[in-house]
Protein backbone atom coordinates (compact mmCIF):
# COMPACT_ATOMS: atom_id res chain seq x y z
CA UNK A 1 0.00 0.00 0.00
CA UNK A 2 1.33 3.44 -0.89
CA UNK A 3 0.07 5.05 2.33
CA UNK A 4 -1.94 7.55 0.30
CA UNK A 5 -5.35 5.88 0.40
CA UNK A 6 -7.85 6.83 3.07
CA UNK A 7 -8.37 4.00 5.50
CA UNK A 8 -10.99 3.78 8.23
CA UNK A 9 -9.71 4.15 11.81
CA UNK A 10 -10.25 0.43 12.48
CA UNK A 11 -7.68 -0.39 9.79
CA UNK A 12 -4.93 1.00 12.04
CA UNK A 13 -5.93 -0.99 15.14
CA UNK A 14 -4.37 -4.45 15.47
CA UNK A 15 -3.46 -6.99 18.11
CA UNK A 16 -4.91 -9.92 19.99
CA UNK A 17 -3.23 -9.25 23.35
CA UNK A 18 -4.67 -5.76 23.48
CA UNK A 19 -5.29 -3.05 20.94
CA UNK A 20 -2.24 -1.72 19.13
CA UNK A 21 -2.30 1.21 16.72
CA UNK A 22 -0.08 1.19 13.63
CA UNK A 23 1.02 4.72 12.76
CA UNK A 24 2.35 5.49 9.25
CA UNK A 25 5.62 7.44 9.09
CA UNK A 26 3.96 10.47 7.50
CA UNK A 27 1.43 10.63 10.34
CA UNK A 28 4.22 10.23 12.90
CA UNK A 29 6.04 13.18 11.29
CA UNK A 30 2.84 15.23 11.36
CA UNK A 31 2.27 14.40 15.03
CA UNK A 32 5.87 15.16 15.90
CA UNK A 33 5.62 18.55 14.23
CA UNK A 34 2.15 19.63 15.33
CA UNK A 35 1.73 17.90 18.71
CA UNK A 36 5.21 18.65 20.05
CA UNK A 37 6.05 14.96 20.51
CA UNK A 38 9.75 15.77 20.84
CA UNK A 39 9.00 17.97 23.86
CA UNK A 40 6.73 15.31 25.36
CA UNK A 41 9.34 12.60 24.72
CA UNK A 42 12.11 14.52 26.46
CA UNK A 43 9.98 16.15 29.16
CA UNK A 44 8.45 12.90 30.43
CA UNK A 45 11.33 10.51 29.79
CA UNK A 46 11.43 7.72 32.35
CA UNK A 47 7.84 8.16 33.58
CA UNK A 48 6.65 5.05 31.72
CA UNK A 49 9.05 2.77 29.79
CA UNK A 50 6.37 1.65 27.32
CA UNK A 51 5.41 5.26 26.55
CA UNK A 52 9.12 6.06 26.13
CA UNK A 53 9.48 3.23 23.61
CA UNK A 54 6.41 4.25 21.63
CA UNK A 55 7.48 7.90 21.47
CA UNK A 56 10.95 6.86 20.27
CA UNK A 57 9.35 4.54 17.69
CA UNK A 58 7.24 7.46 16.43
CA UNK A 59 10.38 9.60 16.12
CA UNK A 60 12.14 6.84 14.18
CA UNK A 61 9.15 6.42 11.84
CA UNK A 62 8.96 10.19 11.32
CA UNK A 63 12.69 10.37 10.54
CA UNK A 64 12.41 7.48 8.08
CA UNK A 65 9.50 9.19 6.30
CA UNK A 66 11.42 12.47 6.13
CA UNK A 67 14.47 10.69 4.73
CA UNK A 68 12.34 8.87 2.16
CA UNK A 69 10.68 12.09 1.02
CA UNK A 70 13.84 14.18 1.31
CA UNK A 71 12.34 16.55 3.90
CA UNK A 72 14.74 17.70 6.62
CA UNK A 73 13.46 17.41 10.19
CA UNK A 74 15.18 20.64 11.22
CA UNK A 75 13.89 23.14 8.72
CA UNK A 76 11.42 21.32 6.50
CA UNK A 77 13.80 21.73 3.59
CA UNK A 78 13.99 19.27 0.76
CA UNK A 79 17.44 17.66 0.70
CA UNK A 80 17.05 16.15 -2.79
CA UNK A 81 18.67 17.92 -5.72
CA UNK A 82 16.34 20.80 -6.59
CA UNK A 83 16.47 23.75 -8.95
CA UNK A 84 17.75 26.85 -7.17
CA UNK A 85 14.31 28.49 -6.79
CA UNK A 86 12.98 25.41 -4.95
CA UNK A 87 15.87 24.96 -2.53
CA UNK A 88 14.57 27.36 0.14
CA UNK A 89 12.92 25.97 3.26
CA UNK A 90 9.76 27.98 2.71
CA UNK A 91 7.84 28.28 -0.52
CA UNK A 92 5.58 30.95 -1.93
CA UNK A 93 2.10 30.01 -3.09
CA UNK A 94 3.33 30.13 -6.68
CA UNK A 95 6.22 27.74 -5.98
CA UNK A 96 3.89 25.41 -4.06
CA UNK A 97 1.37 25.52 -6.91
CA UNK A 98 4.07 24.53 -9.41
CA UNK A 99 5.14 21.58 -7.25
CA UNK A 100 1.54 20.45 -6.76
CA UNK A 101 0.52 21.03 -10.39
CA UNK A 102 -2.37 23.25 -9.32
CA UNK A 103 -3.02 26.96 -9.58
CA UNK A 104 -1.81 29.61 -7.16
CA UNK A 105 -5.48 30.26 -6.42
CA UNK A 106 -5.93 26.58 -5.51
CA UNK A 107 -3.05 26.83 -3.02
CA UNK A 108 -4.53 29.97 -1.46
CA UNK A 109 -7.93 28.26 -1.23
CA UNK A 110 -6.33 25.29 0.59
CA UNK A 111 -4.71 27.73 3.00
CA UNK A 112 -8.02 29.54 3.58
CA UNK A 113 -9.75 26.20 4.28
CA UNK A 114 -6.95 25.29 6.75
CA UNK A 115 -6.03 22.24 4.67
CA UNK A 116 -2.52 23.60 4.05
CA UNK A 117 -0.52 25.25 6.82
CA UNK A 118 1.13 28.53 5.86
CA UNK A 119 2.42 31.65 7.56
CA UNK A 120 1.57 35.14 6.42
CA UNK A 121 4.73 37.23 6.02
CA UNK A 122 4.05 40.73 4.81
CA UNK A 123 1.79 40.45 1.78
CA UNK A 124 2.52 36.80 0.93
CA UNK A 125 1.94 33.32 2.29
CA UNK A 126 4.96 31.09 2.97
CA UNK A 127 4.65 27.31 3.17
CA UNK A 128 7.14 24.96 4.85
CA UNK A 129 8.22 22.04 2.67
CA UNK A 130 7.10 19.50 5.27
CA UNK A 131 3.62 21.05 5.38
CA UNK A 132 3.55 20.88 1.58
CA UNK A 133 4.48 17.17 1.66
CA UNK A 134 1.71 16.46 4.19
CA UNK A 135 -0.78 18.35 2.04
CA UNK A 136 0.39 16.52 -1.09
CA UNK A 137 -0.02 13.13 0.61
CA UNK A 138 -3.48 14.01 1.91
CA UNK A 139 -4.50 15.32 -1.51
CA UNK A 140 -3.32 12.15 -3.23
CA UNK A 141 -5.56 10.09 -0.97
Amino acid sequence: MSGREFRPPAAYVHGLDGPTVVVPGRVAAWLERHANLRQIRTGHRGADPEVDSVLVALAVAAAAWRQQTGVSSDHGTDQRKQPEHESESRLTTTQAANLLNITDRGVRAAIARHRLNAQRVGDQWLIDREDLEHFRAGRAA
